[in-house]
């Protein structure tokens, strides 16, 4: 199967307003997509029409090769681990019984869903026999996350959406996040469609920069060819990367200098 996602000339209106419009662009099998924009841009309704919470109003998304129109929308679903920003976990269920609800979904041995549980939980950097058992409210945030992580692969799918998934995250267990999903991805190689607001983020976890505006997909380049664009909202979203890296650069300086 090929693990790819194609939009064509894909719009979707409501209320005769067009949330996205004429969108068109490939996810290659293994490749990260980050939808760059700033909020209201129509990033979180591409995602939703990549797993068919919404369908085209014209054009044509394919995942796998198959319109998500021609898809059980179901089965479309199981093939896609989702990430969010809140995380969704259920609050009476236990870190395992929430990693492993697809697999049990799906009819899997009890047995192998407590080792893809345990295997999951050693991937994200949580030790099974401490957090296994706990609840949602006994973990911090970024434990939270990472529970979530997991539960998007529990069963192992191709497919990987990802919406703001570390946004509401304290800057140093965002910056972990990142780098554990980075180490990740190199390992499991998904095809996977992120939305960030964050420039920063964009360009250390996208092999793919999307920048949209109003709908519309502005750009689509690599990292570099991101950092090197003379388009205005590029420069924009990069006028505030260089300030940030430029106050980083003056604490440091300023660290050293009182040390």
């Amino acid at each position: 199967m090929n693990n790819a996602i194609e939009f064509r000339e894909v719009a979707h209106t409501l209320n005769d307003r067009d949330l996205v419009a004429r969108l068109s662009f490939t996810v290659q099998p293994g490749d990260t997509l980050v939808l760059l924009g700033r909020s209201g841009c129509g990033k979180t309704t591409t995602l939703k029409l990549v797993n068919g919470l919404i369908l085209p109003t014209s054009g044509e998304v394919r995942v796998a090769e198959r319109p998500t129109t021609q898809w059980d929308l179901i089965q479309l679903r199981r093939q896609m681990g989702y990430v969010i920003q809140d995380v969704g976990l259920f609050p009476h269920f236990t870190v395992a019984r929430n990693i492993g609800l697809v697999p049990s979904l799906l009819g899997w041995a009890a047995g192998r869903i407590q080792s893809r549980v345990y295997e999951l939980l050693e991937m994200v950097g949580l030790n099974p026999t401490q957090f296994a058992r706990r609840y949602p409210h006994q973990l911090s945030g970024g434990q939270r996350q990472r529970v979530g992580v997991a539960r998007a692969l529990a069963a192992d799918p191709p497919f990987l959406l990802m919406d703001e998934p570390f946004g509401a995250l304290d800057p140093i267990t965002r910056l972990e996040l990142q780098q554990e999903f980075l180490l990740l991805q190199q390992r499991l190689r998904k095809t996977i469609v992120f939305v960030t607001h964050d420039v920063q983020e964009a360009l250390l976890l996208g092999t793919q920069v999307g920048l949209m505006q109003s709908g519309e997909l502005l750009s689509l380049t690599t990292p570099a060819g991101f950092l090197a664009s003379a388009s205005s909202e590029t420069q924009a979203f990069l006028k505030g990367f260089h300030h940030a890296a430029d106050l980083r650069g003056s604490l440091q300086r300023e660290k050293q200098h009182h040390d």
